[in-house]
């Protein structure tokens, strides 16, 4: 019954990431950024891969250089990639959805920076994952993104690799 319990157990690690992107939406970008940066200290840089993916990935957002959001984007692309490489503590099944935003925000950091090819590079990946998400509000955004970005890259929006915007 114990191993039960702990399996059902809430991630108080995820659950504390959470409650500081609620403070970062309510406003508090400064705060936020701050309580981010403790958990990273604290996770450290070899953490669980699913912890570091999901906190560089909302660090990202609370930072304006965009050098610096490039550089959390990649520590959450990393992370993840540990996870879908199935290394040890990973879960590939867990990363799917994952992958098209990350790659997505990659894109549009490498494009503020001035990165084309790069920026094309990451939306083509972005694309190209894009088959994992679930057809639900989450999915239809990242997909929206997708386009949107495509759009201002110049990029046929019809994609790459087999992919289609839903509409």
């Amino acid at each position: 019954m114990v191993e039960r319990q702990e399996q059902t157990a809430p991630d108080a690690v995820l659950t504390r990431i959470g409650q500081v992107v609620m403070l970062h939406h309510g406003g508090d970008r400064e705060e936020a950024r701050s309580r981010f940066l403790d958990l990273w200290a604290e996770i450290g840089e070899d953490g669980d891969p699913l912890h570091r993916c999901t906190l560089a990935h909302y660090l990202a957002d609370t930072h304006d250089d965009p050098a610096d959001e490039l550089a959390w984007d990649l520590r959450a692309l990393s992370a993840a990639e540990e996870l879908a490489d199935g290394r040890p503590g990973g879960d590939p099944g867990s990363v799917r959805g994952f992958l098209p935003s990350l790659h997505l925000n990659l894109a549009a950091d490498y494009d503020k920076l001035g990165r084309a090819e790069a920026a094309r590079s990451h939306l083509r990946r972005a694309r190209s994952a894009a088959s994992a998400l679930a057809d639900d509000g989450y999915g239809a955004g990242v997909r929206s993104a997708i386009s949107r970005l495509a759009l201002r890259l110049g990029e046929d929006d019809e994609g790459d690799e087999g992919w289609t915007p839903r509409r």
